[in-house]
């Protein structure tokens, strides 16, 4: 296991190196001037030029991004364009809500799409799986922004059990409990998606599972059914799910992009839209390396999960 970690993280340094190279050449040839976005819409164009000298606007894109390479190298991200202040430490602000609604938002898609999907193929066409299947469409495709606001009028304007937006009530205490209520809804949105999804794949894992003969084998002997599905059936048809985990994360972070937005969650999705309106290519680029890792961290996770759930998977 050792030696394969070792190789995994080997091989995801030069991954990690040609993210970096194509996002820092399609940011550079995006239309738009940073520091029109930066310096009092009056100044001349020889203040803009200074600005740009300042910057390092002006230097070719190799250069820049061979600087900024170097910056990283010695564990700096750069400067903000339009705050001035480490982009390690704009980032670091802002990952732990997004670490908290994206880990929550996967905790609670697999709480749900787990179960449902197991008695959905346990009861095929019944009314019990044409309900979970049409609920697993629906939350396929109805846009996160669409059930943010609908979740937002619902919940939040019309019943009032839950809050607008935002990571605690203002004037409030702060405590865990504030937080936790307003986490609920932005998670729960965030979720859905993926929960319908993740329904859909136990469903189709558990069918085939289920008519293995090794399951027919256990009907046979006599064992009880709910020891056969759980026992037997279901941890064999989680194998394929569980490497869907480290493939939902970048869903999860785009989504989270919207979901942020939406009820003013002051993570990297909210930081990722100011820095787009903004220009500011540095943040930008911090904030594809740190996804990118956890991108990368979330796959390897994935797999060693998958040794855990199946013991023949051996990675020696």
């Amino acid at each position: 296991m050792q030696r394969y970690l070792a190789r995994r993280l080997l091989i995801t340094v030069p991954i990690l190196l040609g993210i970096t190279v194509l996002s820092y050449l399609i940011l550079s040839l995006t239309p738009g001037d940073p520091v029109q976005m930066l310096i009092d819409p009056n100044a001349t164009q020889a203040d803009l030029e200074i600005r740009r000298r300042e910057l390092g606007l002006n230097d070719p894109i190799a250069v820049r991004y061979v600087k900024w390479l170097g910056e990283v190298l010695r564990g700096n991200l750069g400067y903000s364009f339009s705050t001035g202040a480490p982009v390690a430490r704009r980032i670091g602000e802002r990952v732990l809500p997004t670490l908290t609604l994206t880990v929550t938002a996967l905790v609670l898609s697999y709480a749900v799409a787990v179960p449902v999907g197991m008695v959905a193929a346990t009861r095929r066409y019944t009314w019990v799986d044409y309900v979970a299947t049409f609920v697993a469409f629906l939350g396929i495709s109805l846009p996160t922004f669409f059930l943010g606001l609908a979740g937002i009028y619902i919940f939040a304007l019309r019943l009032r059990w839950l809050p607008v937006g935002g990571t605690q009530t203002l004037g409030g205490d702060g405590g865990l409990l504030d937080a936790l209520h307003h986490l609920v809804l932005p998670a729960t949105v965030l979720a859905a998606a993926g929960a319908g999804a993740l329904t859909r794949y136990v469903r189709s894992s558990m069918l085939e599972v289920l008519g293995q003969d090794y399951v027919r084998t256990a009907h046979a002997k006599g064992l009880a059914e709910r020891l056969v599905v759980r026992r037997h059936a279901l941890r064999n048809a989680l194998i394929p799910v569980v490497t869907l985990a480290g493939l939902q994360i970048p869903a999860l972070l785009a989504g989270a992009v919207i979901t942020e937005q939406v009820f003013e969650w002051p993570g990297m999705g909210r930081l990722t839209i100011e820095a787009i309106n903004q220009r500011d290519y540095p943040v930008l680029m911090g904030i594809t390396l740190i996804t990118a890792v956890f991108v990368a961290l979330g796959n390897l996770l994935a797999d060693i999960t998958y040794s855990v759930v199946d013991p023949r998977i051996r990675y020696d």
